[in-house]
């Protein structure tokens, strides 16, 4: 029974940015610029994508390369005797679990909107037709629990080619054709006509909106974004560098994966922004802004019907490159953990994948009365809450402790992994910021993420 590994450093690369590169870049990342005005946040969003991101995904991948594990065993392998750290594998699966059980049903999504857009079904709808076929998606359990089911079997299908094969060559393909999708789309949406006006709403900064929706509001909005964009904290990055040699420090290749990370969410922006401004659609129309504002903005277009199609492949592309990284994450924990052939466990995952994405379906027709914290808790909001807001900050404060503990593997062991190699090298002066206040303010968005769900309604 092999493990696999990468066979360039570029595919480590580009299928870490797609681990990364989702949902949250490509969907909410624009509707919550949007909503809180453009530049400003952008500017916010940036400062904790470094001050946030970049010591946790070093610490992952340092942990996944010296171990040369997943998360189900990398803690088994690296703590010192008689301690507990090993017991965090069952919340790392868990979280990749859950992640899965709602993105698989919004790639869905994607697949579908590929179809109508590529049939010309929005053609001549005036803007409310164009919501009534977002409503009608989300009533109809089985044309979604379809395109759930391909998406689910065309990812696990790529996983089945195995690592080099199917996971690298296939999301580096996937990933190549994504970013060229995106500066064509970019290229197209910046010509536009009326376009300048939503150029300068996203990229020049108007610290007064700040004061519109307060200060807290917008920090709390940019920090959750810039931690919740990289997956971190589940183990989903920790496996790829597992699969690395030890060529290059650590911490410049994070650098790339968050540089191409953030590249693709500003040029999201780029797409959205003048688009709508072109239409005179607003651009803070929340989560609707992808499946309800953008089709009535290719509807006036010129050959809309072609740069949607193209819009909504980019968008699978995202989509289904992060449901393959986690994909291969589960993958290789339970090859691990059970040592059983990695393509048996393919063939029983993406059932069992199916069947626990179905609640997420459901939740939008069939258990739509299902909210038991009041109006925005249905299953996706549950799912994605014990994700983004429980699993992800406690396993971020897991793996930074671990590294700066002496109580686990200890900084001196974690410095000297992260550091092996050529290129840019781990800051040491910031180790007191990494083992006391970072950990601090992963425990405030925790902390938030309650507040926000039981008390800001």
């Amino acid at each position: 029974m092999e493990r696999g590994n990468f066979s360039t450093r570029l595919g480590f690369i580009l299928v870490s940015a797609g681990c990364a590169i989702g949902l949250g870049n490509v969907w909410r990342f624009p509707y919550i610029t949007g909503m809180y005005g453009g530049a400003s946040f952008v500017l916010i969003y940036l400062v904790f994508l470094a001050i946030l991101g970049l010591p946790i995904m070093v610490a992952e991948f340092a942990v996944g390369r010296a171990s040369v594990r997943s998360a189900a065993m990398s803690f088994d392998v690296l703590e010192p005797a008689g301690t507990k750290w090993h017991l965090y594998k069952y919340g790392a699966i868990a979280g990749n679990l859950l992640l899965m059980m709602f993105y698989t049903t919004i790639s869905g999504w994607m697949l579908y909107y590929i179809y109508l857009m590529a049939s010309g079904r929005f053609e001549g709808l005036g803007a409310a037709d164009v919501g009534q076929v977002f409503g009608a998606l989300l009533a109809d359990p089985l044309t979604m629990a379809g395109y759930m089911a391909l998406t689910v079997a065309l990812c696990g299908g790529v996983c089945y080619l195995g690592v080099q094969a199917g996971v690298e060559r296939i999301t580096k393909l996937m990933m190549t054709c994504l970013l060229a999708l995106m500066v064509v789309l970019a290229v197209n949406s910046v010509l536009l006509p009326g376009s300048e006006a939503g150029l300068s709403y996203y990229l020049m900064p108007d610290f007064g909106k700040i004061e519109e929706y307060g200060l807290r509001e917008v920090i709390f909005a940019a920090m959750g974004q810039a931690f919740f964009t990289l997956s971190l904290g589940i183990g989903a990055l920790a496996v790829f560098g597992s699969y690395i040699g030890k060529a290059k420090r650590l911490t410049g290749e994070a650098i790339w994966v968050i540089v191409l990370d953030t590249f693709v969410a500003i040029m999201a922006g780029l797409i959205i922004f003048p688009a709508c401004f072109a239409y005179g659609v607003s651009p803070s129309s929340g989560p609707n802004l992808l499946f309800v504002t953008l089709p009535n903005v290719f509807n006036h277009m010129a050959f809309g019907r072609l740069w949607g199609t193209l819009f909504f492949l980019f968008m699978a592309f995202a989509s289904m490159s992060t449901i393959i990284a986690v994909f291969e994450n589960l993958i290789v924990c339970f090859f691990e953990l059970l040592h059983v052939d990695r393509r048996k466990i393919i063939r029983a995952g993406i059932p069992v994948m199916i069947l626990l994405s179905l609640p997420c379906v459901l939740g939008f027709n069939v258990w739509s009365g299902f909210t038991p914290f009041g109006p925005g808790t249905g299953v996706l909001d549950l799912e994605d809450f014990f994700v983004s807001y429980n699993l992800l900050p406690l396993g971020s404060l897991v793996y930074l402790a671990f590294c700066t503990s002496r109580y686990g593997w200890g900084w001196k062991n974690f410095l000297r992994e992260a550091d092996t190699g050529r290129g840019v090298a781990f800051p040491q002066w910031i180790r007191c910021y990494v083992t006391y206040i970072l950990p601090l303010i992963v425990l405030v968005i925790f902390l938030n993420g309650y507040y926000a769900l039981f008390f800001s309604k």
